[in-house]
């Protein structure tokens, strides 16, 4: 195994190993505070985070507003209090040692004004932010402003060099890294775009390659590329170290920090990664941002795939194959579906899934009268979390504040239920994020008898290769 050397990042020399930040409260200051004392780049989730009451107990994020719009005042508030919050503790436990990051997601409600409140809020305490989850053109302004250093997150060089082109080359001294996320092997949200199929996964070597190729035609030599998703043992990863044609590279760990004793997850969800097999980690379309996104399989994904498979398309008269009448809610209102989807209707209202839900593309998915009632109310509920959501409709843009389509019921509240999950809410009925690599919880030998480490061990493993 080659030696792993500390790499110059952010200005620094720091240990090539990155924390991922991992949304609403799951990467928190305590995690990020103790990779940073490690030796690392510590990185706390911006999305959401945590504020604590004078007990110590975190204040649950309840919204009294009347309307959308100011639910949404409601949650950028807490979303800035509770970075600055984790900002602190990340700084206080790190003890000056690493880097400590904040992690946002550029399609998170109010993602400008919560990294503006959180850097105004924690100035000095914080050394850079990275972001992902859409393009992110404005982070290197926020960054200058607040002279930090910013680390866009990518899956491709074409992604790159279109936020290079169109913005970064004005903020070169502030860029820190480029992170390149594995669309399929990490976990979370993924950048998969339109012309890549999320079922044919690419090696990232020549894509990583490609990306530090174009990074050179811009002079950026000497910028580390900080590799994320898919990353277990380094000497799984030697020939990328010290590699002369990619250049300085990092290794970003975002599952691994999850089983370790700073980790604010619950035991169960610990214990839950520790026993995953092959496959048990979905690549899916669900989630309301648009992005592919990649969780543990369980009842709440299972609910998805099936209610977007009890799904047929309907006209609004009747055309082409479509002439079987059928009608749709308590007032019957006719539409027309072709005759054998009428059939797969009556099967299965015949198992209980009787009510008929409209979805923006002129189908008809079929739910139970409990679920319909759940999705209703959830997006009423619906508090601006992203600056656009498919499932609720909502967009923060003014005036309409809407993104002009039919709220979309194959989808669900993201925020409901990553608040539920982090606060030790059920597993099953509930998102978990992982990255694909999960599994191996329980085929390393570092996790022998249910051992969780602290983040300084995992960092001391990490360290020899393994």
């Amino acid at each position: 195994m080659k030696a792993i050397n500390a790499i110059r990042m952010g200005g620094v020399e720091v240990l090539p190993l990155v924390e991922g930040g991992k949304g609403v409260s799951v990467s928190n200051g305590s995690s990020c505070g103790a990779w940073s004392a490690s030796g690392g780049v510590g990185t706390f989730s911006a999305v959401n985070a945590d504020s604590y009451d004078a007990d110590g107990n975190p204040i649950p994020q309840v919204y009294h507003g009347k309307t959308r719009r100011d639910r949404h005042e409601e949650l950028v508030r807490y979303a800035i209090d509770g970075a600055i919050t984790q900002a602190k503790r990340a700084w206080d436990v790190a003890g000056g040692k690493g880097r400590i990051h904040a992690n946002i997601l550029w399609e998170m409600g109010g993602a400008e004004r919560v990294a503006r409140g959180m850097l105004e809020g924690a100035k000095g305490l914080i050394h850079g932010i990275t972001c992902g989850a859409g393009m992110p053109y404005r982070l290197a302004d926020i960054a200058r402003d607040y002279g930090v250093h910013y680390y866009p997150i990518v899956s491709s060089a074409r992604a790159f060099n279109a936020l290079w082109k169109r913005a970064y080359h004005k903020t070169r001294e502030w860029l820190g890294g480029v992170v390149y996320e594995d669309p399929w092997l990490a976990g979370g949200h993924n950048g998969l775009s339109n012309s890549e199929d999320p079922k044919k996964p690419e090696d990232p070597f020549p894509r990583v390659l490609k990306l530090r190729q174009q990074m050179r035609e811009f002079g950026l030599d000497d910028t580390p590329i900080i590799m994320a998703g898919g990353v277990w043992w380094l000497e799984e990863w030697e020939d990328w170290i010290d590699n002369p044609d990619l250049g300085p590279v990092a290794f970003q760990f975002g599952t691994r920090p999850l089983v370790t004793k700073e980790s604010p997850i619950s035991d169960a969800w610990k214990h839950r990664l520790m026993t995953l097999q092959p496959g048990d980690v979905l690549l899916q379309p669900f989630s309301p941002t648009g992005f592919y996104s990649s969780a543990v399989r369980n009842d709440f994904l299972h609910e998805l795939e099936e209610r977007n498979e009890r799904q047929v398309a309907y006209t609004t008269e009747p055309v082409g194959e479509h002439i079987a009448e059928y009608g749709v809610g308590p007032r019957k209102r006719k539409v027309w579906l072709a005759p054998h989807d009428l059939a797969r209707v009556n099967q299965w209202e015949a198992e209980g899934f009787v009510e008929a839900m409209r979805t923006p593309d002129n189908t008809l998915i079929f739910v139970t009268p409990e679920k319909s009632q759940e999705i209703v109310q959830d997006q009423i509920d619906c508090m601006g979390c992203l600056s656009q959501c498919r499932f609720s409709n909502w967009s923060q843009h003014e005036p309409e504040f809407s993104n002009g389509k039919k709220a979309d019921p194959r989808s669900f509240c993201i925020q409901k239920t990553l608040q539920d999950i982090s606060h030790d809410g059920a597993l099953e009925r509930n998102l978990m994020f992982a990255g694909h690599n999960a599994y191996r919880f329980g085929q390393d030998p570092f996790y022998s008898n249910g051992f969780v480490p602290t983040v300084k061990q995992l960092v001391e493993r990490i360290m020899t290769g393994r």
